[in-house]
Formats: C-alpha cells, sequence, structure tokens
C-alpha cells in the first residue's frame, strides 16, 4: 500500500534554512506529480509546492515563492523540500502527498505523519 514518511523537520531561527525529505513506497512513484503540504496550528492544511512527474515543471504558493525549492529523485522514490528564508509564519506540520491523494478503504485521502517545522528564536 501507499506509505509516505516525512523527515527533515526540527526548530530553526527566522533566517535560517531546512531541508525536508519524502520517501514513498507503494506506487509507481515516476508516474505521479508529488506536493508539499502544511498545517499550521489551528488552521486548515495548505498547499505549498507541486512538482511534475518528472521534474519539468514546478508551483508553489504565493506566500513561499522565492524562500523554497521542490524536487524530486525518481530514483530513490524521494522528493524534497528545500526551505530558505523561514519565517514564524512557516511553522507547521508539513505533509507530502501525491497527486492525486491515495484513498483509504474508508474513502478518505490518505496521509503521512508529517514532520514539524518551528521556525522561532
Amino acid at each position: 500500500q501507499v506509505q509516505l514518511v516525512e523527515s527533515g523537520g526540527g526548530l530553526v531561527q527566522p533566517g535560517g534554512s531546512l531541508r525536508l525529505s519524502c520517501a514513498a513506497s507503494g506506487f509507481i512513484f515516476r508516474s505521479y506529480a508529488m506536493r508539499w503540504y502544511r498545517q499550521a496550528p489551528g488552521k486548515e492544511r495548505e498547499l505549498v509546492a507541486t512538482i511534475t512527474s518528472y521534474g519539468l515543471a514546478t508551483y508553489y504558493a504565493d506566500s513561499v515563492k522565492g524562500r523554497f525549492t521542490i524536487s524530486r529523485d525518481n530514483a530513490k522514490n524521494t522528493v524534497y523540500l528545500q526551505m530558505n528564508s523561514l519565517k514564524p509564519e512557516d511553522t507547521a506540520v508539513y505533509y507530502c502527498n501525491k497527486n492525486p491523494p491515495q484513498k483509504t478503504p474508508a474513502g478518505m485521502d490518505y496521509w503521512g505523519k508529517g514532520t514539524l517545522v518551528t521556525v522561532s528564536s
């Protein structure tokens, strides 16, 4: 079955950088666009970045454009999110997912556990 394992989060000062990784399995990774989302405390999950199946195109939310870079390695079934110039408002749990998301037997979108990014001095 589909598994998504996010890693690389942590505590970082404003202006700092982090690189998130997402190891995927259970589907043909190279056939799907991949996305990074985030969910801040008390807020809904939002789309942060998208990369097409072979990495030829990327798309970003306005809030992260110019600071974040999404990339992928199809040989390693892994998608990355390089985050630079981090701001306190980037604090959130970050999730990756395939597009479209896999459905669970109950019909819900499957999500991994995410990785927590905290930007604070």
